[in-house]
């Protein structure tokens, strides 16, 4: 019987010879490890490889068999220290910003307070607690409506700027974190609630009302502050770092220095694969992106890519696969994995809702049709080719669930486990949360979209300028080819031609629009459907054969854009400036602006990114995605992906040391944003993380410590 089909009555059988237990098919050899021989089943079979997809192997759970390679005591100890040496600046802040509440609440009261003076809020353990004015969520003190029937809840950020409001007047209305939008010419506008919002003020004292109910308060009590954590909990977390760090160190960085190791790597035969021309900017000390192979990954290879990660530039890591055991991420074979799993779901999931690149709307679309377009491409009634994305499929909570092979293959193929191991990383402060604790969805998560090689013009797969909210990691596990006859291209050609005449028709009779009436926006992101750059057409042009044969398509799987975060601000100014000069779904010009960034509605194409360069000197990191690498991307740095194949990647976040300021930054850019804007909660809680880091990286150095005899006098080196 074959292992895979289970069925008996099949002649050309193959056996095992490695287990002696297990017989495969031909077909169905040739149908689900098109990549092997019979020769190579006949050594060893995919089950003693442990990559077999057959239905019941798919739903196995493999997870203890991943091997993680485990840290020696003296590295776990340098770990745990790098992460107090960064998170102790955060740390200071968190309890400056308490110390001063509680100074204001001394004020309010008339008596000098101590934290033990404020009352501990009464939640459970997997509660989490927003700010009821701005959705940031809170971390420890905070202020708390006493009406049971209200219990609105305030930040200390607002406690402070709704005190500056009330002393400095309505000049610094603005500067509340209250919902505003822009309206049809993109000029931002207060909302009606906020003429209510001008009559919420603090009294003389420092204290605070609860707002009028239009904003969702009681206005029938004063606000009282409350802590969540006990009292001097934070306090004993920065003295117990600063002892333990009393004695190490930082390495500076040098932002105007260029990596040695990767400029000695240019001339090496050897070594010149680890290094990717992802820029050419004039200032070229970081023009070169770190590309090492996952099976070379040692400690050396660690120390250089810490050295490129705390300067913020991205890594390429290549040959990830493998690192795994070789399991399949064919679309069908995921397809036969989820459809067994159908009992953990409802029927529902077999329909699933994809966005269409065209006009960025979802459509419902059975999932097998999904993957069957995926492999063969689908067009639109006119013939244009319709991409369409499929993101997060399954949802992360039914992930391991559904697809508990490919989660765990995920897992063993993730490098640098020590920051993205989604469980156990040690420098990745996501993992240090206690059990029981609501955590934040941070993956892993599944992008499964169709592609095409050439910029289209319009309807174009591309995932759109923005910025995550930590630090993320992206493997691309798939790639399909979709084949083109030359009718096919010949007519995409007429379409994209006139696609072009109608757009031009649009832009003569707009040309009085003037981009300079554009208001000065605090953010950052844009969206916009790509243009085919004119080397890109000329490319295109040159691939067409007098021949109806089917004609490959892509290379690589995809093109990513990846701005340097010291480049945000000329971004914004690009965008800003040339923000109408962008067309959005169905050819339409773009018309409104929240923030240029956060949006997500803005991609700039080989034209946008020329004239970026040649107004404001900015240039991303542009590189191609081959399958098997893995993309680090840090937290503050906008980026855009294009699909050049139909391809399956699988990303997850983690919250490094080195960027947890950068994720405080962003947290403030989204605090700003409109109520309903799509950015707007705070789902990291990146100081929560912070908090719970440094209690498990105290404790766990403390114990460490007390094992290394001389730990301390070497403690120099521990930031490596």
């Amino acid at each position: 019987m074959c292992h895979q089909c289970h069925k008996t009555n099949k002649s050309d059988i193959v056996f095992c010879l490695k287990c002696k237990k297990k017989r495969y098919c031909s077909e169905c050899i040739a149908k689900w490890y098109p990549e092997r021989t019979k020769k190579d089943i006949e050594n060893a079979c995919p089950f003693c490889c442990s990559n077999c997809n057959c239905s019941a192997c798919l739903q196995a759970d493999i997870t203890a068999k991943v091997n993680i390679k485990e840290s020696d005591e003296e590295t776990h100890l340098r770990r745990s220290l790098y992460v107090l040496l960064n998170i102790l600046p955060l740390l200071r802040e968190i309890q400056e910003e308490a110390k001063t509440e509680l100074d204001a609440e001394a004020c309010i009261r008339g008596v000098q307070l101590t934290e033990e003076d404020i009352t501990k809020s009464l939640l459970d353990e997997d509660d989490r607690i927003y700010c009821d004015n701005c959705k940031t969520s809170i971390v420890n003190f905070h202020r708390n409506c006493p009406n049971p029937d209200c219990a609105y809840d305030i930040c200390l950020n607002c406690c402070r700027e709704l005190r500056f409001r009330s002393i400095m007047g309505e000049r610094t209305s603005d500067q509340i974190a209250l919902s505003d939008k822009t309206d049809s010419s993109g000029v931002w506008e207060r909302e009606k609630s906020n003429e209510i919002f001008s009559q919420w003020k603090s009294k003389v004292d420092g204290s605070i009302p609860c707002p009028p109910k239009e904003l969702g308060g009681c206005a029938s009590a004063m606000l009282s502050l409350r802590r969540i954590y006990e009292p001097n909990w934070v306090n004993e977390l920065i003295k117990a770092a600063e002892e333990l760090t009393a004695n190490s160190h930082l390495p500076k960085i040098d932002f105007s220095e260029a990596c040695h190791l990767c400029l000695t790597a240019i001339g090496n035969s050897n070594q010149h694969r680890n290094v990717r021309q992802a820029a050419f900017r004039n200032d070229n000390q970081d023009n070169l992106l770190y590309c090492p192979n996952a099976i070379d990954l040692l400690d050396e290879e660690f120390i250089h890519f810490q050295w490129h990660w705390r300067r913020g530039e991205p890594v390429i890591v290549r040959n990830t696969h493998a690192m795994g055991t070789g399991l399949s991420w064919e679309p069908m074979v995921m397809w036969r994995a989820f459809r067994n799993a159908r009992k953990k779901l409802d029927e529902e999931s077999f329909s699933v809702k994809a966005i269409d690149c065209l006009d960025w709307c979802e459509v419902e679309i059975n999932i097998k049709q999904f993957f069957k377009g995926y492999l063969e491409g689908r067009s639109h009634r006119s013939g244009w080719p319709e991409m369409l994305k499929l993101k997060d499929w399954p949802p992360t909570k039914y992930f391991e669930e559904c697809l508990p092979r490919h989660g765990a293959e995920f897992v063993a193929m993730l490098p640098f486990s020590d920051y993205t191991n989604p469980s156990s990383g040690l420098l990745n402060l996501a993992t240090k949360l206690p059990v029981g604790s609501a955590k934040p969805d941070l993956g892993p998560k599944t992008y499964i979209a169709y592609g095409s090689e050439e910029e289209l013009g319009r309807g174009d797969s591309v995932t759109k300028l923005h910025c995550d909210i930590s630090d993320a990691v992206n493997i691309l596990t798939h790639t399909s080819k979709v084949k083109y006859t030359t009718k096919q291209r010949a007519q995409l050609e007429k379409l994209k031609k006139e696609h072009e005449e109608e757009k031009d028709l649009k832009v003569l009779f707009e040309s009085g629009n003037d981009a300079s009436e554009c208001m000065d926006f605090p953010g950052g992101t844009i969206s916009s459907v790509p243009n085919s750059s004119p080397e890109s057409s000329a490319r295109l042009e040159a691939d067409f054969m007098l021949t109806e044969q089917p004609l490959d398509v892509a290379h690589s799987g995809a093109v990513w854009d990846i701005f340097r975060r010291e480049d945000v601000t000329k971004l914004t100014q690009y965008l800003q400036k040339h923000w109408k000069e962008f067309h959005h779904t169905k050819n339409d010009p773009v018309n409104s602006v929240t923030h240029p960034i956060h949006d997500q509605t803005f991609y700039l194409n080989e034209k946008h990114k020329k004239q970026l360069k040649d107004e404001f000197n900015v240039e991303p990191w542009t590189f191609e995605q081959y399958l098997g690498e893995a993309v680090f991307i840090p937290a503050g740095c906008p980026h855009q992906v294009r699909n050049r194949q139909s391809c399956i990647k699988v990303a997850v976040d983690f919250v490094s040391p080195e960027n947890v300021q950068e994720c405080i930054h962003l947290t403030e850019e989204f605090r700003l944003l409109p109520k309903l804007h799509r950015s707007k909660q705070d789902i990291l809680e990146v100081k929560k993380l912070t908090l719970y880091g440094a209690s498990v990286a105290i404790e766990e150095a403390r114990n460490l410590m007390k094992k290394l005899p001389g730990s301390r006098e070497e403690s120099d080196r521990a930031y490596l």
